[in-house]
């Protein structure tokens, strides 16, 4: 009989066997896995060394995730040691997939790719992509320093191997201006620095490791004018005596290539030198004329005769001044991020937990009822086992017939009523506890995305912690509710009982036997205490290590590029060290408490006995009292054990509670006007910028705008240009109140940003950026994504996707519009997802358009006709364009030449060029507008 009650008491600890198996199926899944293509393994061949011949021979591929879309149709390419060769055509024609293929991040399905004669499945793949340094077109660096950033390009990188490397992208000297230098953190995704800064370092970690094979996928695509001409010049000397492999839509930067290879359709269809493919006159040709690689503006072919030394000049004196106005070492936006101290949040009382769970309050109730009639039945067992022993004691057979047969009718009642309470408590609970579940889910998310955008700047919201704290924070406030309040509960109504009744059958021998509960008290007390610091260390190193496992996941190409997976693997194991040492020390603990609690009831069982012995003797107490007192504080005992063994969860549950009501609490910083109501406003599309000064929240040492006066008229096309880190994206930034300026206004219509809701004013903008963000949904849902406010029909949608000259690429997808894209929109080239960027801020017919950089990513073709459709989308709306490339710009109606936070000067185009001032010098660096 003890053993069977054992058995159900153990039933509550099955649902964790459940859950195990349910999580270790997913786990070993992954592990079980055999990749084929293994970048840890030590198979392959491992050449003397690499000399640089690539070939590709009649290779076909397409990607495992759009098998009917075929990539690469027969592709013959030769690419000999030391040359520089040049991979141009329209975007999604296969440009980066060879690039790919060269790292072998994948596998060709027909033909085969080879260097240096060796076939590249035949290479091992770590020594492969040691010797290729590859600098992509949407730079990815991690959240750590600079220096280790580009020292992850190369094993044992020197300090002065880093800082050559440095200086070799041009990289070297913003960095050396920033207060902490090269130990300064670039945030999650480098989201402190510059698009220009970011792509300098990824150069500089390309270079660091000496690569024999430098792959250039559109690697000066984010550059302004300035650090371009440098960075370019960079690129073409360490490009010498190696193998390069660049792939450009940009023209101009390719011209000096030693072969251009011209794909379409993923086959080579021309091939030569710049001269070459133009005398032919076939498609590299018409690209050229599409660039108007060699058209010059009127105003430049003027006075080209008079300036063209002085061009010269000044394009050394930007080259080589720091003292000027407009000195090419940017004075750039330190990157200094505060280093949040982080504190354990307040605990939280259960009183506040069970009120989130309050909508659940009848199963609560019931749950509770059921517990508490669990927590009954074994004192009450006690008491009905005590007594049917008396009567078998008796000496007439009869009355202990009639005795038994009573008592077992109480046994089976008894039996009834626990079955139907634990049903009862469990399935109560069980139901509050995943409804409380789903709720604090819900409403965490929607607090974090509320939280204004500095606050995802604090390096302990990255995105790894705050997915650690969606998925395990709520599940294990499921340990401070649901089933184990029910045990709990149970355990305080059967010590209590017990207790009870104990006092009332014989009050002495309930004294002595309650001398034992305090020292289970004053146990379970330390206990808890220790497993609170042990509860918010695993807090912390889960938050660290999901920070990792998600930077180096979502960022893979670039780690498997690097060679990084074992370092990062090391990174991940470090964060879960110190929460597993302290784990360790407290399972010692945990085992001791857990021990005494069990073993307490067989000494206070021995002192009963022992007791119960003399009072019998002494006093004539029949033996059935004796028994009960004992059976009854024997099983309060047992309850307080079986309590304790829920301790380690319920503690987490209150700890993740305590991180989730902390940020529940928190009110953002940019929020909504009381009281304004966000109906009936079509502003017509002025925008006023009035003395502005600003600084980031996480370097508040630093100003960025320093009295910004900039005016926007309705319907206006309006420039924001100037070096790197001048504040351009700062005022688009500070337009959509991402941020509130320090002093100053930003208006719209002559209402200030901040007095109107942050729905309606984000309503009316239209944003296309330099890094586009697409979801991994269908394409037809990402451009509908940019009206919310409506269902979009999908004649509008497919009307959007032509004026982004993107239609006719989804059309040929065999799922058309209902294509997934995959994880941030990976199944895409980046011209394609620039495109669809651009249809998602069409779709909503904003008042003012704002476009960061919007055709960067994009091929000679697709920008020209993307250009036609943004100059259509701009007529009768405001439009901001920040661009690096002046030729995109040179039809605004006004420029804006932005230095030091300031406007340095603002005209037309064809005005500042006359003007020989700060344009006129960015258009020198450029070799006259493209």
């Amino acid at each position: 009989m003890v053993g069977s009650m054992n058995f159900g008491m153990s039933s509550p600890y099955i649902e964790a066997f459940s859950i195990a198996k349910g999580a270790a199926a997913k786990v070993f899944s992954v592990i079980d896995r055999v990749s084929p293509i293994n970048s840890l393994s030590e198979d392959g061949n491992r050449p003397g060394k690499m000399d640089g011949n690539i070939c590709f021979r009649d290779v076909h591929f397409e990607y495992p995730t759009r098998s009917d879309v075929k990539v690469l149709q027969g592709l013959n390419l030769d690419i000999n040691r030391g040359e520089t060769v040049a991979l141009v055509g329209s975007s999604g024609c296969g440009k980066s997939t060879c690039i790919q293929l060269i790292q072998r991040f994948y596998d060709p399905r027909q033909g085969m790719v080879m260097i240096d004669g060796n076939n590249v499945k035949e290479l091992n793949i770590s020594w492969l992509r040691k010797h290729i340094g590859v600098v992509g077109q949407e730079p990815v660096l991690f959240n750590t320093t600079i220096a280790e950033n580009i020292g992850y390009g190369a094993d044992g990188a020197t300090e002065s191997d880093i800082q050559e490397a440095a200086k070799e992208a041009n990289a070297h000297d913003f960095i050396s201006k920033l207060p902490q230098g090269y130990n300064t953190l670039v945030g999650e995704r480098g989201a402190q620095l510059s698009g220009g800064q970011k792509q300098r370092i990824a150069i500089a970690r390309a270079l660091v490791r000496k690569p024999v094979i430098l792959l250039l996928d559109e690697a000066t695509s984010a550059l302004d004018a300035t650090s371009e001409s440098k960075v370019q010049q960079a690129l073409d000397k360490v490009s010498k005596g190696r193998t390069t492999v660049i792939v450009a839509h940009r023209l101009s930067t390719i011209r000096t290539a030693d072969k251009i290879v011209v794909i379409s359709n993923g086959k080579v269809v021309e091939q030569g030198t710049h001269m070459d493919l133009l005398g032919l006159r076939g498609h590299y040709h018409a690209l050229v004329n599409a660039q108007q690689l060699n058209a010059i503006d009127e105003i430049e072919n003027k006075n080209e005769d008079k300036s063209e030394g002085k061009v010269q000049r000044l394009g050394r004196m930007t080259r080589t001044s720091t003292g000027s106005d407009f000195s090419i070492h940017e004075d750039e936006r330190p990157t200094v991020i505060e280093d949040i101290e982080e504190h354990q949040p307040p605990p939280v009382s259960m009183m506040r937990i069970l009120k989130k769970n309050m909508p659940e309050w009848p199963f609560i109730l019931i749950g509770s009822l059921g517990s508490i009639v669990m927590g009954f039945a074994m004192p009450i067992f006690g008491v009905l086992f005590g007594d049917i022993l008396g009567v078998m004691a008796r000496p007439d057979d009869q009355e202990v017939r009639d005795g038994t047969d009573e008592y077992s009718l109480y046994f089976v009642i008894a039996g009834v009523a626990v079955g139907i309470a634990t049903f009862l408590q469990i399935y109560t609970y069980g139901v509050a506890g995943e409804k409380l579940t789903m709720r604090l889910r819900g409403e965490l998310f929607e607090s974090m995305v509320q939280q204004e955008v500095a606050w995802f700047d604090k390096k302990s919201n990255n995105s790894g912690s705050l997915c650690a704290r969606l998925s395990g924070d709520a599940a294990s406030v499921q340990g401070a509710t649901g089933q184990r309040v029910g045990i709990v509960l149970q355990s305080i109504a059967t010590i209590g009982l017990g207790v009870a009744l104990a006092l009332y059958y014989e009050w002495r021998l309930g004294l002595v036997t309650l001398c034992f509960t305090p020292v289970i008290l004053v146990a379970q007390y330390l206990f808890l205490k220790s497993s609170r610091g042990e509860t918010f260390s695993n807090q912390q190193a889960l938050e660290k290590s999901s920070k990792i496992a998600v930077e180096a996941v979502g960022n893979i190409r670039t780690v498997a590029s690097l060679g990084r997976e074992q370092t990062f693997h090391e990174l991940y194991m470090l964060e879960l060290l110190p929460a597993h040492k302290v784990a360790l020390r407290n399972t010692h603990i945990r085992g001791l408490v857990f021990g005494l609690a069990r073993s307490i009831m067989f000494f206070a069982y021995s002192t009963t006995m022992y007791y119960g012995g003399q009072l019998m003797v002494e006093d004539g107490i029949p033996f059935e009292t004796i028994l009960k007192v004992g059976q009854t504080l024997m099983m309060g005992t047992m309850s307080i054990a079986n309590a304790i063994g829920f301790a380690p969860n319920f503690q987490k549950g209150i700890a993740a509670a305590s991180h989730i009501f902390h940020l529940l609490d928190r009110k953002p910083q940019i929020y909504d006007p009381p009281q304004v109501s966000e109906r009936n406003w079509t502003p017509e599309g002025n925008v006023k910028y009035q003395q502005v000064e600003f600084f980031y929240p996480s370097r508040p040492s630093i100003s960025v705008l320093q009295g910004l006066n900039v005016d926007v008229l309705d319907g206006q096309t309006v420039a924001l240009v100037g070096q790197s880190g001048c504040g351009k994206s700062t005022c688009i930034q500070l337009l959509e109140r991402f941020y509130d300026p320090v002093s100053g206004s930003v208006c719209i219509d002559e209402h200030d940003v901040s007095s109107v809701t942050m729905h309606s004013l984000r309503l009316q903008l239209g944003i296309v950026s330099q890094e586009p963000v697409l979801f991994d949904r269908t394409i037809a849902e990402n451009i509908a994504y940019g009206d919310i406010g409506r269902t979009v029909p999908m004649s509008e949608i497919i009307e959007a996707a032509k004026k982004a000259n993107i239609h006719n690429f989804i059309t040929t997808l065999p799922l058309g519009y209902d294509t997934r894209l995959g994880e941030k929109g990976t199944q895409l080239s980046g011209g394609q997802k620039q495109r669809v960027a651009i249809a998602r801020a069409l779709i909503r017919n904003p008042r003012v358009l704002l476009l960061d950089e919007a055709t960067s990513a994009l091929d000679t073709e697709s920008e020209k006709v993307v250009q036609e459709a943004l100059d259509k989308a701009k007529v009768g709306r405001t439009c901001i364009i920040i661009a690096h490339r002046l030729s995109t710009i040179q039809d605004a109606d006004v420029i804006f030449v932005m230095n030091h936070g300031q406007v340095a000067e603002m005209g037309t185009h064809s005005e500042l060029l006359s003007k020989h001032g700060l344009y006129y010098k960015l258009c020198s660096m450029q070799s006259g507008p493209r």
